[in-house]
Formats: C-alpha cells, structure tokens, sequence
C-alpha cells in the first residue's frame, strides 16, 4: 500500500463531467467540484452543447478544462473520445455527471481504496438523492444507491434501492465492499483498466453501460467495489427523465445486450429466454396502463437488438464471458422481479445476496 501521503492526493485524479445543454447543472455543481477535489485536475467533456455551456465553463471556471467532442456522441462514445485525449499523468478517471453535488471529503476515500488493493478497478460512493428537503436527502438515489447488484437474469439493482422502494440512510451501508457495478453517475476508474477494455460499449449509446463495463472487468479478474465512506447527492434525470419512451427503449434494449454480452455460454439460453419472457410481460403491463408509447419503445428495443446479433456477437468474441452465476459476487440467485412482486420483498436485507470477495 502506499504511503498516507501519496494515498492522499489526488494529482492523479482527472475528474470529468460529461455535458450536454447542462449549463445549469455546471453553474450550480462545478463551484463544489473544485472545491472539494483538492489536488484533482476538473475537465468538461461537451457533446456539442447548443446552451453556450462551454462559453460559460470558460468565462466562469477558468480552471475548468474544457474537452470539446464535436457532436452528441452519447454517454458512451462521449467519454470514450474525452479520456483518449487525457495524458499519462492521470493514474484514474472520474466520470461524473453534471448533476451531482459532492461534499468535502468525497474523492480521496475511493482513491486510497484502490491505492490499498491492486485488483480493484473501480468503485462508487455512496450516492443519495439532491433535495431541497432535508429528510429527501437522507433518502438513497436510484443511479447506484449503495451499490449495484445484479439477479439471476441480470437485472440490476442497489443496496437502498429495489425498483421504486428507497430506503432512508441510516448508516446501514457505510462500509466498503466488492459489489457487481459501480454507477457511472460518479465512478472512479484505473486509466489501465479503462484503456485495457477500450473503455465503455459505444453501441449502447446511454444506460446501462456501466454496468457492461463492470462486468467485464469482472470477466477478466478485477474486482468492482462500493465505498461508504465517501457520500454524493444525485439529482436524475437530468437528461432523460425515467418516464421518457427513450429512456425504455435505451433500457430494455441495453439490458438484452447486457446478458448477451456477459453471461456465460453454459448459462446464455435459459438467461436469455427468460429474460425476454419477463421483457414482454413488463411490455404488456405498460400497455394496459395506457402508456403506449413505452410499449412501442419496448418492440423497438427488441427488434433492434435483435437486427445487431452479428455486432453483438463480435463483440462477446472479443470480450468473452468468463464467470458462471455461482462465482460473480453481487449477485442475487434468484429472480428479483418474482422477490419484489409476488413475494413482497421490499428491501435488500430481506434478500440472500453473494457479496464475498
């Protein structure tokens, strides 16, 4: 391990916001980036804003670095192209949305976890909700909680968070420990790892590909942690809020690439089957709902994932999946939906979850 000092600092830390018509979120954010992130070099990745967020960066946040994409890449390519661009200096990325406000403390945590064990790529804090209500902001946030796991069919969820139900923080998960994702919402990443597995899936655009990452990593022997001891608040939905039809389509979609990509060849079929299976009668609850537009998002989701079989499969050959069920840590056995739903399982204690190193 290295010494208290080095440890400490953060010189080695690039910390990048993604942008796109944010610069609100940047105005109210950015203030407490810099202030918290001592020692850490602050870059803003743009994907082509039409709000003049970049204008404001520059004119506002002098010591902000400006990354300029030139064009909507997404998520996904959007960082892909910025961390390309960042030198040798920097040991590890933060990829952090516009929309999170971080507190003293935040970043130093995670990067003395990693400094503290070589086999961990990546970690998250723990991340709560952003409110102007006090008892709202002891409430976990949807995007990673109190880190992220994965069922039987690779359905994800967090500590603090299965579907709608958020738990309070009470301390309950303020350790730190291996879990199956880390959200992209704020993630610290190994530069070698990012660069070993040429950085997240462009093809999923948005949603979802943190999670791929994560479990290839996995895949190929590093370990994915969470670290309590370090706290962020999390408005969501600042781009795509979770009722937009886009937002289904970029999920269910993503999801059937997400177990396609990852599982193993042994466990593929039945994963499959049952995935699509729990799909449609996801697709057809929306529908009776009246909300046809998710439902049509859905059919679309399908077929198109479907109609890039040959794409997904060059890229499961060159990322091969390595791990069966029984030994990927952050995962619950069974079927979240059928514990939550038809069991009444409302919160991850009630659940029997691998979390073992």
């Amino acid at each position: 391990m290295a010494s208290d000092t080095t440890a400490g600092s953060c010189a080695d830390v690039a910390v990048v916001i993604l942008n796109w018509n944010g610069r609100d979120f940047l105005r109210q954010f950015l203030p407490g980036v810099l202030a918290h992130s001592a020692g850490a070099t602050v870059f803003v990745a743009d994907n082509a804003s039409t709000d003049d967020s970049v204008v404001m960066v520059r004119a506002e946040f002098p010591a902000v670095r400006v990354l300029e994409n030139g064009g909507n890449l997404g998520f996904c390519e959007g960082y892909n192209r910025a961390l390309a661009q960042l030198g040798p200096e920097f040991r590890y990325y933060v990829l952090l949305n516009s929309d999170v406000e971080v507190t003293p403390g935040w970043l130093a945590p995670q990067r003395v976890l990693l400094e503290a064990n070589a086999r961990i790529a990546a970690c998250q804090p723990k991340i709560r909700q952003y409110s102007s209500d006090p008892a709202a902001r002891q409430l976990f946030e949807y995007a990673g909680a109190g880190g992220g796991y994965l069922d039987s069919l690779g359905y994800p969820f967090c500590r603090g968070r299965l579907f709608d139900t958020l738990e309070t923080d009470t301390g309950q998960y303020d350790d730190a420990r291996p879990v199956a994702w880390a959200t992209g919402a704020c993630l610290l990443v190994r530069a070698e790892a990012w660069h070993a597995l040429d950085g997240l899936e462009p093809a999923f655009f948005a949603h979802m590909e943190e999670i791929d990452f994560c479990w290839r990593l996995q895949n190929v022997g590093w370990q994915v942690w969470y670290q309590g001891g370090s706290t962020v608040f999390h408005v969501g939905g600042g781009t795509l809020h979770k009722s937009n039809p886009r937002k289904t389509y970029l999920n269910f979609r993503n999801g059937l690439a997400l177990v396609y990509l990852n599982t193993h060849p042994a466990e593929l079929p039945a994963v499959l089957i049952g995935r699509v299976a729990l799909d449609w009668v996801a697709a057809l609850r929306l529908l009776l709902q009246g909300q046809t537009a998710d439902f049509r998002a859905v059919l679309r989701a399908h077929w198109h994932f479907v109609g890039r079989l040959s794409y997904w499969n060059s890229r499961r050959r060159q990322f091969p999946p390595r791990l069966r069920l029984s030994e990927r840590v952050g995962t619950y056995t069974g079927s979240l939906v059928w514990a939550y739903f038809a069991q009444g399982k409302r919160l991850f204690k009630d659940l029997e979850v691998r979390s073992e190193k």
